[in-house]
């Protein structure tokens, strides 16, 4: 696939981290981005960031568990577009870490909505415009925890998110669309902060590098 011009991208989690680094990258680049985020603020400064290189972008604010709220936001990209050639997911969830007995049921709840069933309902959603693009792709972000102690919620919930990627890469490798999963290098977002605070975040990839690695990675 080329990353260029005429592309329109979705990407999830564009309010920060990796998800804004990546959204500005794409628009870089020339694509036409929508981003979809719940948090206002960083939506309005990602769509400033994306003026500034001479991009384009729609901006999505919403949750990414709100199903209703998806459904509408997909019938407008196939009214505009008709199609979606690229979505990249980087949406997730995070608490601080916890032995397993003692992990909130509200957070475990939450999280287990995020980055589980939402990636499951965000390709359901998406599945038809991708696959009325020339080239459709799709790529998760993979992070890899489940068994490590203290990650129950947060490793098991990826760990299933995983599982449901794999399955949807295995039913369309002859069909499409392209399904592919990309494991970031350790970056200072605010999930790891949570992770590991304290550490020396100078040592960890920027998010504009990893995210230019996705790009090299897709194309």
């Amino acid at each position: 696939m080329n990353v260029g011009s005429d592309i329109v991208a979705l990407v999830t989690g564009a309010s920060r981290g990796l998800g804004y680094a990546t959204a500005v990258e794409l628009a870089r680049k020339g694509a036409h981005v929508i981003a979809l985020a719940k948090t206002v603020g960083g939506l309005e400064e990602l769509a400033d960031e994306i003026d500034a290189v001479g991009g384009s972008s729609t901006l999505v604010p919403l949750d990414i568990t709100d199903e209703g709220g998806l459904q509408r936001m997909c019938l407008a990209i196939h009214e505009r577009w008709g199609h979606l050639d690229l979505l990249v997911h980087c949406a997730a969830h995070a608490v601080l870490l916890s032995p397993v007995a003692h992990v909130a049921e509200k957070d475990f709840d939450r999280m287990w909505a995020v980055n589980a069933r939402a990636t499951q309902r965000i390709i359901a959603m998406t599945e038809p415009l991708l696959k009325a693009a020339e080239e459709g792709t799709a790529v998760f972000m993979n992070d890899p925890r489940g068994g490590e102690k203290f990650f129950a919620g947060y490793g098991s919930t990826k760990a299933a998110a995983q599982a449901i990627v794999d399955s949807w890469a295995a039913e369309t490798v002859t069909i499409g669309p392209r399904v592919l999963t990309f494991t970031p290098n350790p970056m200072p977002t605010g999930i790891r902060a949570r992770f590991h605070p304290g550490e020396d975040r100078a040592k960890l990839a920027s998010t504009t590098d990893e995210a230019k690695r996705i790009l090299e990675y897709i194309s």
